[in-house]
């Protein structure tokens, strides 16, 4: 047997293990980017910092990652995945655990700049990098597993982190969290295989990609259903505030989590068949749970019942988004999903921002309006993009 068809022969068999490795940067990647929303309190009161400057910590880092992903991941695209890997968590753990020891905010945000632009890369060239790994009726199961530690990051990792915060002080966390990522990297050095870069041409520059009709659907797309996802969840407390919900944010957060958890697991087994419609039903689910927001408000077991069936919707909206522009492209698939992974964060940003400008006028309810406004055109382009997303 050839050395070629030996490794053809491997992509046949998935490699659980690997990419549940992979699935644990992707953990402490969101949690290294989110983490300073649990103790933020604790962190003003330390450095002595206002709310501004407080929110800035995970601000800048998300726009960071806007920001450079599209260049650098051009940029980066010849160099050895697994080194890039591993030198991208070396800078997740470095801005971590040196901000854990530091007192002076400016510094800090420096780090958090840094780790910003680690992530910008990280996120599209794992799902590339898991992609390579597997033939390509597994590519949705690759990137499914790989973006599920997000999803988990969110609803385990975060409560698990600001317990830690809370208990033991905030540079306890950043360290603790820092810690963890070496050791990821440390077992990666040995676990994960070697694979080449990709050369970079005309074909397949970010430019060329944005011609490409389907990949511009993916990217509206993304922003239809980041916008109206995240537009609500930014401002959760509020909303488990309007409506008075027994349990408080913490009730919320355990059944949103229950949901997002089970809806990745099917997200696992469907995606590579049914792209469409999980990404319909994806979109009709945001806007059921919003409708039941407005009709129910906080009657015991129904409200909660809609944050258990928002959570399904949210579960799978990195793994859909990203199998979706993955399709599109043949080669350079860590610019596509640069680029996508870019139109992620500004939508966040863009919904943040709507979302505040909403509360500042109206009830936490208009942001319920808000994402069915945007979840309904985006299930009828789900449902007519039989070119993009079959």
């Amino acid at each position: 047997m050839s050395k070629q068809n030996a490794i053809d022969g491997s992509k046949n068999i998935f490699p659980w293990l690997i990419m549940i490795l992979m699935s644990s940067v992707t953990f402490v990647g969101i949690l290294s980017e989110l983490m300073p929303s649990g103790i933020l309190p604790q962190m003003m009161a330390d450095l002595n910092i206002n709310e501004v400057q407080g929110g800035n910590l995970v601000g800048y880092y998300a726009i960071a990652s806007a920001i450079f992903a599209i260049p650098l991941i051009s940029m980066t695209m010849q160099f050895n995945r697994k080194a890039l890997l591993l030198i991208l968590l070396a800078g997740f753990a470095v801005s971590n655990i040196v901000a854990g020891f530091l007192h002076s905010y400016s510094i800090i945000i420096f780090l958090r700049i840094i780790g910003g632009i680690c992530a910008g890369v990280m996120w599209p060239m794992i799902a590339a990098y898991g992609m390579r790994l597997v033939n390509e009726e597994h590519h949705g199961k690759a990137i499914a597993v790989i973006m599920a530690g997000n999803t988990l990051g969110i609803s385990v990792g975060m409560p698990i982190m600001t317990v830690i915060g809370n208990d033991y002080g905030w540079r306890t966390e950043f360290i603790a969290l820092g810690g963890v990522i070496v050791v990821i990297a440390l077992i990666g050095l040995f676990a994960l295989p070697s694979t080449p870069g990709e050369k970079l041409t005309k074909s397949t520059s970010p430019f060329a990609l944005f011609k490409i009709p389907e990949v511009l659907v993916v990217l509206l797309l993304t922003l239809l259903g980041v916008s109206a996802h995240y537009g609500v969840y930014v401002f959760i407390t509020s909303l488990v505030d309007e409506i008075q919900l027994a349990g408080g944010t913490e009730g919320a957060l355990i059944l949103f989590g229950a949901g997002s958890l089970i809806s990745v697991l099917l997200a696992i087994k469907y995606t590579d068949k049914y792209l469409r419609l999980l990404t319909v039903v994806m979109f009709g689910l945001l806007i059921a749970s919003m409708i039941i927001f407005l009709i129910f408000g906080g009657i015991i077991g129904i409200a909660h019942f809609a944050f258990f069936l928002w959570g399904l919707s949210f579960g799978p909206l990195v793994t859909l988004l990203q199998a979706a522009v993955s399709k599109q492209v043949e080669t350079a698939k860590d610019v596509a999903t640069s680029i996508q992974s870019s139109t992620f964060n500004l939508s966040i940003m863009i919904a943040a921002s709507i979302a505040g400008l909403l509360l500042g006028v109206y009830s936490a309810m208009s942001l319920t309006y808000f994402a069915i406004a945007l979840a309904i055109p985006g299930m009828i382009i789900s449902f007519f993009a039989k070119k993009t997303l079959d």
